[in-house]
């Protein structure tokens, strides 16, 4: 494929110059402090099934977020040069995503998570050049999927969850994943600047099971339940 981004990419890219910390979450990154870290959103397009995001899920017997779906990512080292360097190397680490297969498009604001003090900033990026890629750590990924857009964006895939903490946010029911939380919070943004997101049902709210209430996260909030964190 090109490595020009696909025309279906343009409003959101047109979008993003506007972009702030407020579309994505109600907390304040802070100036100071918070540890530097990266995800990958690539996108990218199958012959046949439209445009895509990749997507892995945590192996199930993580110390945090125990199976949790997620962008590819993590905490930056000192040799990565920017966002975008930590992005491409854990994307390399966790699921062999050759760096030279991607072409990025965008670095989007920086987003706090408190209850890890991770400052996380989300690259957007086109994956001009798919290959398939595979868990390279077992015990840290169990399973990587790319999720077709149309899929996200149905409504009978949507719909919202409540953490025991109280938090309510967006998820996705897909292919046997549920994203939630974090990269949940990330994709409902994206899908609505681009244009892609159909309505759908904010009810009723689905209670989190214990197993998977992993903290909770900064984008994508909805409310928070009072009654639940009292």
């Amino acid at each position: 494929m090109s490595r020009q981004p696909p025309a279906w990419l343009d409003p959101l890219l047109g979008r993003l110059g506007t972009a702030r910390v407020e579309d994505f979450t109600r907390l304040t990154t802070p100036e100071r402090g918070g540890r530097e870290s990266a995800v990958l959103v690539l996108l990218g397009e199958a012959a046949g099934a439209g445009p895509d995001v990749l997507v892995l899920q945590r192996a199930a017997t993580l110390r945090n977020h125990a199976g949790q779906p997620a962008f590819p990512g993590g905490a930056a080292d000192p040799e990565d040069v920017d966002a975008s360097a930590t992005a491409l190397r854990e994307a390399n680490e966790e699921v062999g995503l050759d760096p030279t297969s991607v072409t990025v498009l965008a670095e989007l604001p920086k987003l706090w998570i408190p209850v890890s003090d991770f400052v996380v900033t989300p690259v957007l990026a086109w994956w001009h050049a798919p290959h398939p890629v595979h868990p390279r750590e077992p015990a840290e990924v169990a399973h990587v999927d790319r999720l077709p857009v149309s899929e996200l964006v149905d409504p009978e895939n949507r719909m919202r969850v409540r953490h025991p903490s109280g938090w309510i946010g967006p998820a996705f029911s897909v292919r046997g994943m549920l994203v939630w939380g974090f990269t949940a919070g990330v994709l409902n943004t994206l899908l609505e600047m681009g244009g892609w997101a159909r309505p759908w049902p904010r009810s009723p709210v689905v209670d989190l099971p214990p197993t998977e209430a992993a903290p909770a996260p900064s984008a994508g909030t909805d409310v928070v339940d009072e009654s639940a964190v009292r």
